[in-house]
């Protein structure tokens, strides 16, 4: 198991570029299986679970070439069936949670797939009900293996209808859409998530030959279509990476710019951070974030505590929850963060309490920050990575502390952040890997 050594204590200064964003690239990455033909994708993020996903495609049959840095092109021309069958298919899906938009794909075009538990984060229950009705709702027909634990879902028939999804599952409906573009008919998704990683891929399948309108909405509509084609598509920046970024210059910087961040793709990203008191300057398409003696929390205009809460998109994305808990640390104010969709998110909160932080830890989903505003810095301590998001909060967190601290399991910060330390340590900090 890998570590990271931190010594904090040094402020950061530069420019940092972000990766291609990790939700779409999984997204995107499984929808060229709907096609015989190459589909070529660029800004791939160099992370571990894309990195499982291109292997697990391999490993089925797909002709996948690296035609360049964070560039690939894949052909799903000869895929192996029966290796869906396989025990270690099985074992490597349970093992990604990316292999759950497998599915979608692979019943639009092959009529059949195999489904275990992914695994993924430990943030608590991530239910596939949404998926699983969708795809009833198209036709298709499920069978229980109680000995294997998995599903096996057949869907030679798939017909589009009009239905309502019970929640905004953001892979949920990347799941339904690859299901429906090749359905026969009309296929009506309402309460479908429409954040800019859906809006990305509706695109890609446009212009692989799809009919899918109302994107950017949470009404799409798709005409289901005989094939699909090839295309080029280009992965936007990881809008995650881009919040971990502006928690990090707030926290230990003075003066970072955010290159190509893709601005108008944000949504409330640099406002909940600006609640915080957070400075965040536009210069065309970068962020530029000077270094702050003070942030202050903001109240609402009655003048009672600021809360920030998680919402499907256009809301707050609950990936960066974790990260302006940590921002909140160290401002002058206090804060109340509601964390709606995950009740163990919060859990990692107790390892800031141990770095000196003050929260109450309420609920599950429910913690109040007092900051220090700087004048008590966070001490130094050991700790380990309970999923990506928490494990780059605590990085942050051991960035800005007083002495040197150890964070454990860092294959989850491997899993979304492409060569953190190298990119973090470009900018002044260290952090070395053993």
């Amino acid at each position: 198991m890998e570590s990271f050594i931190i010594e904090g204590g040094h402020r950061l200064s530069g420019t940092i570029t972000p990766q291609g964003a990790k939700n779409e690239a999984l997204e995107v990455i499984c929808a060229s299986l709907l096609t015989s033909e190459e589909v070529r994708i660029s800004n791939i993020p160099d992370i571990l679970d894309v990195n499982n996903l291109i292997q697990l495609l391999v490993d089925i049959g797909v002709e996948t070439e690296r035609t360049g840095k964070n560039e690939y092109a894949f052909r799903a021309k000869d895929i192996c069936l029966d290796y869906l069958e396989s025990d270690e298919f099985i074992r490597k899906c349970a093992s990604l949670r990316g292999s759950v938009l497998l599915i979608g794909p692979l019943l639009a075009r092959f009529g059949r797939a195999v489904v275990t538990k992914p695994g993924g984060d430990k943030i608590g229950r991530r239910r596939l009900d949404t998926h699983f009705l969708g795809f009833k709702y198209l036709g298709a027909k499920f069978s229980h293996n109680d000995e294997r634990g998995t599903f096996e879902i057949n869907g030679r028939d798939l017909k589009g209808c009009y239905m309502l999804l019970d929640e905004a599952s953001i892979t949920g409906t990347a799941n339904i859409i690859m299901a429906s573009v090749l359905a026969k008919g009309t296929t009506t998704i309402y309460n479908a998530a429409c954040e800019p990683y859906i809006q990305q891929l509706c695109h890609m399948l446009n212009r692989m030959g799809a009919r899918i309108s109302g994107i950017a909405s949470n009404l799409l509509t798709i005409v289901g279509v005989e094939s699909l084609h090839g295309t080029n598509h280009k992965i936007l920046p990881d809008m995650i990476e881009v919040g971990s970024f502006i928690g990090m210059a707030a926290m230990v910087g003075d003066g970072i710019r955010i290159k190509d961040v893709s601005v108008h793709n944000l949504g409330i990203i640099p406002e909940a951070f600006r609640k915080l008191g957070v400075k965040i300057n536009i210069d065309n398409d970068d962020l530029v974030i000077p270094h702050m003696e003070h942030y202050e929390v903001e109240s609402f205009i009655d003048g009672s505590i600021m809360t920030l809460a998680d919402a499907p998109w256009p809301g707050l994305t609950p990936d960066l929850i974790s990260v302006l808990l940590v921002v909140a640390t160290q401002a002058n104010g206090s804060v109340l963060f509601h964390q709606k969709m995950f009740e163990s998110r919060l859990f990692f909160v107790d390892k800031l309490i141990d770095m000196g932080a003050q929260i109450i830890l309420c609920d599950p989903h429910r913690a109040v920050v007092v900051g220090h505003d700087h004048k008590k810095r966070l001490r130094a301590g050991r700790m380990s990575s309970p999923d990506i998001r928490a494990g780059i909060a605590l990085l942050i967190a051991a960035l800005s502390a007083n002495g040197t601290s150890r964070i454990d399991n860092i294959a989850q910060i491997d899993r979304g952040y492409e060569d953190i330390e190298s990119r973090l340590n470009a900018l002044g900090a260290k952090i070395e890997r053993i």
